[in-house]
């Protein structure tokens, strides 16, 4: 498993919704792929896949506003809805007409909402564990997006027990110590913790609504992997966003919970190059 606490962004782009680090891995020229991370992650999730499809493409990994190491502010708009204004400013920004496209968990409901709201085009879609179809959000979730005031006021200590026990429950077989170390990290300090509860708080499903009944409408060849053992989103939604998108493939993920990339990172990639390398 690689932990790769290493894993940094290097470059800084101020988007509508804050600065936003970013990055590219791979040679110039190569096709292009964007990798969006989900919530309560960052693009440090992505790392290994990252690494593996750079040597035939280009890879670009990004935090998205609010998320890793990308700005935090009081007053932030992070929703879904700014997520994929800024995603479409990011395509802008680096030149991509049309990328394949990689999306995780919220960043699938970003990918979507780019695509078929504001005119963003790809080559093709991967969607790995999306945030996609109503319902979603978890008791606990919903709990926290409802008080978030409240537990925005937790002393640090029982915020940090509980961000590292939520995380936790992404994965089946459990994350590597120095991972689950990473992935809490930007959450714990000060503004960390405003920022954590704040993502929770502005992530409306009425942002997946608008979108629903729009996914017959995909035109462009689309994969939808799911970890079996996924408790966040069950697995069973994979297969029904799958018969929703004309033509899209579904791809289940054995032994892999809702964190695909941190419990099957292997079996994922694989997926992932044999799509992106068919004639689409």
């Amino acid at each position: 498993m690689a932990t790769d606490i290493g894993w940094k962004l290097t470059r800084t782009i101020n988007s509508s919704s804050g600065d936003v680090r970013w990055d590219r891995l791979g040679q110039d020229g190569r096709p292009p792929v964007v990798l969006l991370h989900g919530t309560p992650f960052s693009s440090y999730v992505w790392r290994a896949v990252a690494r593996s499809l750079a040597r035939d493409h280009q890879v670009f990994v990004w935090d998205m506003p609010g998320y890793g190491t990308s700005e935090k502010a009081e007053g932030q708009d992070v929703s879904l809805a700014a997520q994929g204004r800024v995603f479409t400013e990011l395509l802008s920004h680096w030149g991509l007409e049309e990328p394949l496209v990689v999306a995780h968990d919220f960043g699938g409901a970003v990918a979507l909402r780019a695509h078929l709201l504001h005119g963003a085009r790809y080559r093709a879609l991967a969607l790995v564990d999306p945030v996609a179809l109503a319902p979603w959000g978890s008791p606990f979730f919903r709990l926290v997006g409802e008080h978030a005031d409240v537990f925005e006021q937790l002393p640090p200590a029982l915020h940090a027990a509980l961000v590292r026990e939520y995380v936790t429950s992404a994965s089946s077989p459990g994350l590597h110590p120095a991972v689950l170390d990473r992935l809490v990290t930007p959450w714990l300090d000060g503004p960390g913790q405003a920022a954590f509860y704040r993502q929770i708080a502005q992530a409306d499903q009425r942002y997946t609504d608008e979108i629903q009944g729009r996914y017959s409408g995909i035109g462009i060849p689309t994969l939808v992997c799911w970890g079996q053992d996924d408790s966040w989103i069950p697995v069973a939604k994979g297969r029904e966003l799958a018969a929703l998108i004309p033509g899209a493939r579904f791809e289940p993920i054995a032994g892999a919970g809702h964190l695909v990339q941190e419990d099957a990172p292997a079996e994922l990639t694989a997926a992932l190059i044999a799509f992106l390398q068919q004639p689409l």
